[in-house]
């Protein structure tokens, strides 16, 4: 019993591994750890189109996996800010399930909005300057902590202006915010860019499936967001030709 349960811990630990290899794919190994963050990765998004709760809860372990993968590739950049993404997801959990009473849906959820041309600009300034601030972190960590980080980090600019995005997306998708598939249709050409250039083949692929993703995000969420509009304002008719009468 005892060595069935080893073994059983040993096969768990293996898949966890990038070493676990599960198959080739354009003459490129794939390990079963990738595979899985992929799968994760694509039914969160998934279920982020469709407007699920559920997306938070495949995100907390698309994180988990992120944070693995990351770790065992020496791509501590990344891997260290699973932690913030994995904070900004409990931040959306949270909103997503305790909307205030006037950021209700029909459905009692919160509701998608938009924002203005200032807040935009705003929105569009912040990932601008976390990327100057990152980047330059990048470009000095391998003077920094040489022992660390033995080589200089390739494209650490575009790779700040990337997480830079992300987070973004993924702070306004966790406030319902239709802009949110703006950065992420955005992230992930950058991502495909990014891949193809340090060769990743596969990944390119994956990032084209979260545009196409990200696309019908877009539309779906702005359907939501009209058919909601459209009550709001009828509410507002209804009000006032109430008091109106009184």
């Amino acid at each position: 019993m005892i060595v069935m349960l080893e073994e059983y811990l040993q096969m768990i630990i293996n898949w966890f591994s990038l070493d676990n290899i599960l198959f080739e794919l354009w003459g490129q190994q794939v390990s079963s750890l990738e595979a899985t963050s992929t799968v994760c990765g694509l039914l969160c998004v998934f279920l982020a189109v469709r407007g699920k709760v559920a997306n938070f809860w495949v995100g907390y372990i698309y994180n988990f996996l992120l944070f693995l993968m990351f770790y065992q590739t020496r791509a501590y950049s990344s891997m260290m800010l699973q932690p913030i993404s994995l904070a900004i997801n409990f931040f959306g959990h949270y909103r997503w399930t305790h909307p205030a009473e006037n950021e209700k849906d029909t459905k009692s959820r919160l509701k998608v909005t938009t924002y203005n041309t200032g807040q935009r600009i705003v929105v569009i300034s912040q990932v601008l300057i976390f990327m100057f601030i990152w980047g330059y972190i990048l470009s000095r960590v391998d003077v920094w902590f040489p022992s660390l980080f033995p080589a200089p980090a390739r494209l650490p600019y575009f790779d700040a202006f990337i997480l830079g995005t992300v987070l973004m997306a993924q702070f306004l998708s966790a406030q319902k915010k239709l802009e949110c598939w703006a950065c992420w249709m955005v992230a992930n050409c950058c991502n495909i860019i990014l891949c193809y250039r340090l060769g990743l083949r596969l990944m390119t692929l994956v990032y084209a499936l979260y545009i196409v993703l990200a696309i019908g995000g877009f539309f779906t969420w702005l359907k939501m967001y009209r058919k909601q509009h459209y009550l709001d304002l009828r509410r507002q008719v209804e009000e006032k030709r109430k008091n109106q009468k009184y």
